[in-house]
């Protein structure tokens, strides 16, 4: 069975590129904002890894990884940030709320998907008792 990636992204090219990109690898899943995502995962959806945009209508990017990180059953899920604007500030931001990655927009998809593969193989090896790799 395949790994399973959300990406959300109120960008639709984005969403399709990175649909397109990633689902040669893995399950994907698409949303346009933190809220319907937020409703997806209540649905009892637990994805292996979440790509997240910061700046986003309804629920942005800050708000849903708060949801994401103070919930028992998502807060393990590794979180990859994908933003136009990636200074201190953002950073600071992020780190603080959880993050596992950033990429700044545009990126290069082949360097999203290693770091992907990196922190998917980094949680399988952390179920087996090793210790989570730390970027």
């Amino acid at each position: 069975m395949k790994e399973h990636i959300l990406i959300i992204d109120d960008d639709m090219g984005i969403r399709s590129l990175l649909e397109f990109y990633l689902s040669r690898f893995y399950s994907v899943t698409t949303k346009s904002n933190g809220l319907e995502a937020m409703l997806w995962l209540e649905n009892g959806n637990i994805p292996d890894l979440i790509l997240v945009d910061i700046n986003m209508p309804e629920i942005g990017g800050y708000e849903f990884l708060k949801l994401v990180r103070s919930s028992g059953f998502f807060q393990d899920i590794p979180v990859v940030i994908l933003t136009g604007l990636l200074d201190d500030e953002v950073k600071s931001k992020c780190i603080q709320h959880g993050v596992d990655g950033f990429f700044t927009k545009p990126f290069n998809p082949n360097h999203l998907l290693t770091q992907i593969n990196t922190l998917l193989h980094a949680t399988t090896l952390s179920s087996f008792g090793y210790s989570k790799v730390k970027h």
